[in-house]
């Protein structure tokens, strides 16, 4: 998993958070189920992470938490739902940054980053690039080298036009002077299945739908679009090894809610999911898409949300995508 400092200090991280000290007469809180939506469908990996955490912060909260699923629209609609719920707590979005950072540039949405409250990050993960064993090339620095000496000759799939993937793949590809072609799927498995048949040169995605296939020796990795490298891939640089830790995207997974959550809320949310992110269950779920356990509270938050959107959309511009 990425080498990523876990934040389990709750109290410290609770401290920090720079809420008002104005002492009001609020509701005890949760005093009903909380709603949490999953801007996906059940099954993905942003469905089970909650389903672990669910599990373990049910005791900690004392009710229960109710995962929903409303995909479509690259996750707006379940975004969009949260954007006019009651700020009360007990509607909450859990999503992965693609609803949040991303699909803002290639899609006309309702919502901005100030639409929403930012409570905690929770896991974070990288995008992976990958060739096939007798590819001209085994170090990162080769693999750039070679496709910056063939323009266009290559193509690296992604989940989609306008994709995290596909806009980290381009902003990388602009700072080394390359020129691939993208191949957009329906997601990781589409994207994976088309590499290992041979219909593209290079997989672009994360690293689940590939792993077995590094193990076994039939495809190697050696970048990540995250600033960091990744044990579970020892091969494979991060950023920072090529001395761009700034082109950084992830994939990570965030809880979100409506605007003007009352102070008591936040606190409680923010304490209960750093503990829960803590719990084995959900470290070993983690673990095994070659995520960490990271925890950033709303502050941190927040700025991440500003500034991956920011890299994204000059992305976006540098290869031409237009909003549909």
């Amino acid at each position: 998993m990425v080498p990523m400092r876990l934040v389990i200090a709750c109290a410290a991280l609770v401290g920090t958070l720079g809420f008002g000290s104005t002492v009001q007469a609020q509701d005890k809180y949760p005093s009903r189920p909380i709603n949490i939506i999953v801007p996906g469908p059940p099954g993905g990996g942003t469905d089970t992470i909650i389903r672990h955490l669910a599990e373990v912060l049910e005791p900690t909260l004392g009710t229960k938490l109710v995962i929903e699923n409303k995909p479509g629209g690259g996750g707006a609609i379940g975004v969009t739902i949260l954007t006019q719920a009651r700020p009360d707590g007990y509607t909450l979005v859990f999503s992965h940054n693609g609803a949040l950072t991303t699909i803002q540039h290639s899609l006309q949405i309702p919502y901005t980053l100030d639409s929403y409250q930012p409570i905690i990050q929770i896991g974070y993960g990288s995008y992976i690039m990958c060739v096939a064993s007798d590819f001209p090339a085994n170090t990162a620095k080769e693999f750039l080298d070679e496709l910056r000496s063939k323009p266009g000759r290559y193509t690296y799939g992604n989940d989609g036009v306008g994709s995290t993937m596909h806009l980290a793949a381009e902003q990388i590809f602009k700072k080394f002077d390359i020129k691939a072609k993208p191949v957009p799927f329906g997601g990781a498995g589409e994207t994976a299945r088309n590499f290992l048949g041979g219909h593209i040169d290079i997989y672009g995605g994360s690293l689940p739908p590939v792993i077995a296939h590094v193990k076994s020796g039939k495809v190697k990795c050696p970048l990540l679009t995250s600033a960091a490298n990744n044990p579970v891939v020892p091969e494979a640089s991060g950023l920072k090894d090529l001395g761009v830790p700034e082109l950084e995207v992830g994939l990570w997974w965030g809880l979100i809610g409506p605007k003007g959550l009352p102070d008591n809320v936040m606190k409680t949310l923010v304490t209960a999911f750093t503990e829960g992110a803590a719990k084995p269950s959900v470290r070993e779920a983690l673990d095994r898409i070659g995520a960490a356990p990271t925890v950033n509270g709303p502050d941190e938050y927040k700025a991440m949300l500003a500034r991956e959107s920011a890299s994204l959309g000059e992305a976006a511009k540098a290869i031409g995508l237009v909003k549909k």
